[in-house]
C-alpha cells in the first residue's frame, strides 16, 4: 500500500483519492510523541470521507500522519464539494464529511429522516483567495462593487466594465461550482448584501480546486478564487488578489485573517456520523484528527484555532465517542 499527497497536479476533476495509509520504511518506528492521539492497539478497517477540496489537504496531510502509527487503516478520501459530501454523508456512505461552510437546514434534514446523526467539529479557518493569472497585472485589489459586476448575474465580459481603469481585456472566469461550500461562501459574502441570490452562469465551474487553478494558470484575464492552501501551493504561477470590503485593500495571509482584517475568512469543519464512531478505528482516527490538526494545519496553509476553541472540539469528539460505545 502507497501513502500519497494531496496535490494540485495529481486531482484530476472528481476523483476520489483512495488513501491506502501504510507506514513508509516500516524499519523506521514513528518516534515517541508521534502517535499522539492514537491508540496503542493495532486497528484495522477502511474509513470513508468525502466533501470539501478545500479541507480535502488538511485531511489528507493528518491522514498521512496517521498513517505511521496505524497502517492497517485505510482512508478513502473523496473530494466532491461540501455539498456533494453532505449528500453521501446522509445517505449513510461515508464516514466523515469535510466541509467548508456548516451544514443547511435542510441537508441536516436530509440527515435526520435518514436517521444519521453527527457531531460538528470546526477544526481551523481559511482565508478564501481571488486569484488572478499573472499577465492580469492590473488587477490587485476589487472592490465588493466591483465583484458584483464580476460575479454577479449581469457579469462584465471584458474588465473595463469592472473598473474603468482596467484595459477591455476578456474576463475568463474559473470558479467553484454550485456543490461548493467555497461557492457558497462567496455568494453569502458577495452577493447576498445586495440581494442578489444567483452569480453568473457563464463560467467555467468545477468543484476541484485543481481545475480552478490550472485554469487561470493557462488563460491570461482570468480570474477566479478558492482556498488559501491552492494559493499557497501555486507559487509565482498565480497572482492573489486584495479585496476591499470597504476599510481598504487587504491581502489574504495567515496575519490577515488572525486579527479579522480581511473579508473573506471563513470556518472549517468536519462532520462525524456518530455510529461510526462506535468502530474503533474511526473513534481513533477522529480523535488523533483533533489531536494532530494544530502540528499541521499552518504548512497546509490554513489557520489554527485558539487553545480553548480546539479543547471544546476536543471535549464534544470525547463525548460522542463515549456516548457511541
Amino acid at each position: 500500500m502507497n501513502r500519497r499527497t494531496l496535490s494540485r497536479a495529481a486531482l484530476p476533476f472528481a476523483l476520489v483519492l483512495s488513501l491506502a495509509l501504510s507506514a513508509c520504511g516500516g524499519d523506521d518506528p514513528a518516534a515517541p510523541g508521534d502517535s499522539t492521539g492514537s491508540s496503542e492497539e493495532a486497528l484495522s478497517g477502511d474509513i470513508e470521507i468525502d466533501g470539501s477540496s478545500t479541507v480535502g489537504p488538511l485531511t489528507d496531510a493528518i491522514s498521512e500522519e496517521y498513517s505511521a502509527v496505524q497502517p492497517d487503516v485505510t482512508v478513502n478520501l473523496g473530494i466532491s464539494g461540501t455539498g456533494g459530501g453532505f449528500e453521501r454523508f446522509c445517505a449513510g456512505e461515508t464516514d466523515i464529511s469535510n466541509a467548508s461552510r456548516p451544514i443547511k437546514d435542510e441537508e441536516a434534514t436530509l440527515c435526520e429522516e435518514a436517521g444519521v446523526e453527527f457531531t460538528e467539529v470546526r477544526v481551523g479557518t481559511d482565508a478564501l483567495s481571488m486569484v488572478v493569472n499573472p499577465a492580469t497585472d492590473y488587477v490587485t485589489c476589487l472592490t465588493t462593487e466591483e465583484l458584483v459586476s464580476l460575479w454577479g448575474p449581469d457579469g462584465a465580459t471584458t474588465w473595463d466594465q469592472v473598473n474603468p481603469d482596467f484595459p477591455s481585456d476578456p474576463v475568463e472566469i474559473f470558479a467553484p461550482g454550485v456543490d461548493s461550500g467555497t461557492y457558497d461562501f462567496f455568494n453569502e459574502t458577495i452577493l447576498a448584501p445586495s440581494d442578489i441570490e444567483e452569480p453568473r452562469q457563464d463560467y467555467n465551474a468545477s468543484e476541484d480546486d485543481n481545475v480552478i487553478a490550472q485554469g487561470i494558470e493557462g488563460t491570461p484575464g482570468a480570474w477566479g478564487y478558492f482556498g488559501f492552501a491552492y494559493f499557497q501551493e501555486a507559487g509565482a504561477a498565480l497572482t492573489a488578489v486584495e479585496y476591499d470590503a470597504g476599510e481598504g485593500c487587504v491581502a489574504p495571509s495567515v496575519e490577515t485573517a488572525q486579527d479579522g482584517s480581511y473579508g473573506l475568512t471563513r470556518p472549517l469543519f468536519i462532520y462525524l456520523k456518530n455510529e461510526s464512531l462506535s468502530r474503533p478505528e474511526v473513534a481513533d482516527y477522529a480523535t488523533f484528527y483533533l489531536d494532530t490538526v494544530q502540528d499541521v494545519i499552518e504548512s497546509v496553509g490554513y489557520i489554527a484555532e485558539p487553545e480553548d476553541a480546539l479543547a471544546e472540539s476536543q471535549a464534544a469528539v470525547a463525548d460522542a465517542v463515549e456516548a457511541a460505545k
